[in-house]
């Protein structure tokens, strides 16, 4: 398995995932038109879904993929793990793996460049320092390993251990693990495959481009240097931030039109 992407004409697979009534069709055209914007390189953009209705031609829809839960298991809340399939509809490659509640800013292609086998963003880097943590060093430890996955790169079939694992015994792993990045990031530790994006890449809105505290009334939101993608981690989500909602009486949320043309894709 290659370490990082070698630059050619072959195209990257983008894969983002939308089932249930969250997210309307014009979350996936937004984020396919921002990484049509933001990467140059040929690619074809995958929305694994539920219900294809509504989404651009440009955007290929397929089936949600099947976990393989044992019988009499049916909680699909983890099912982001099924992209870790040794046979994912035929598809073969280097895959982007984005949520559909965030926004591409900037240029794509490093992504893409950078070694790994695996990549991830760290979750301590999307938040401010949490000094209780500390108390329990051991678990403190665990999670800043913890890989947040809202955009990941990886080839596909080349981290089934993931989903064999967990569909071997889903009980336990259930009652170990509170959500499905941190087993995820259990297993790629233990395979050596974990490595994370440089932390400018990838930024939280809430926490990176919302001036601190009551800073927050004398400026607006902007754009650290560097980042690529805005993850809406936490609280405001990314539809109440870009409607100007979200604002707390310690934190005001200001004007964030440069955010949402990125997300529109406006001129």
């Amino acid at each position: 398995m290659p370490s990082h992407v070698q630059n050619n004409n072959d195209p990257v697979l983008i894969f983002t995932m939308k089932w249930g009534g969250l997210y309307g069709p014009h979350y996936v055209n937004n984020l396919a038109r921002g990484v049509k914007k933001h990467l140059k390189r040929p690619h074809r953009f995958i929305c694994f879904t539920d219900d294809p209705k509504g989404l651009d031609n440009g955007v290929e829809a397929m089936p949600l993929p099947e976990l393989g839960l044992p019988e009499g298991h049916n909680d699909t809340r983890w099912q982001k793990l099924a992209l870790f399939r040794k046979d994912l509809m035929g598809l073969k490659g280097t895959a982007l793996f984005l949520d559909l509640d965030l926004v591409v800013v900037d240029d794509l292609e490093p992504l893409f460049e950078i070694d790994g086998a695996f990549r991830i963003i760290r979750d301590d880097d999307l938040f401010r320092s949490k000094p209780l943590r500390k108390v329990n060093p051991s678990r403190d430890a665990f999670l800043h390993s913890v890989g947040n996955s809202s955009v990941f790169r990886y080839e596909v079939g080349a981290h089934s251990y993931i989903l064999d694992t967990f569909v071997a015994d889903p009980d336990t792993v259930t009652n170990k693990f509170e959500i499905s990045q941190q087993f995820q990031s259990d297993q790629l530790a233990t395979h050596a495959h974990l490595s994370y994006w440089p932390k400018e890449w990838c930024v939280s809105f809430k926490n990176h481009c919302v001036p601190r505290g009551f800073s927050s009334y004398f400026a607006a939101p902007s754009l650290p240097e560097g980042a690529r993608i805005v993850v809406f981690a936490g609280s405001p989500k990314m539809d109440d931030a870009l409607n100007g909602k979200g604002s707390k009486w310690y934190r005001r949320i200001g004007d964030v039109s440069w955010l949402k043309s990125q997300w529109m894709n406006a001129s």
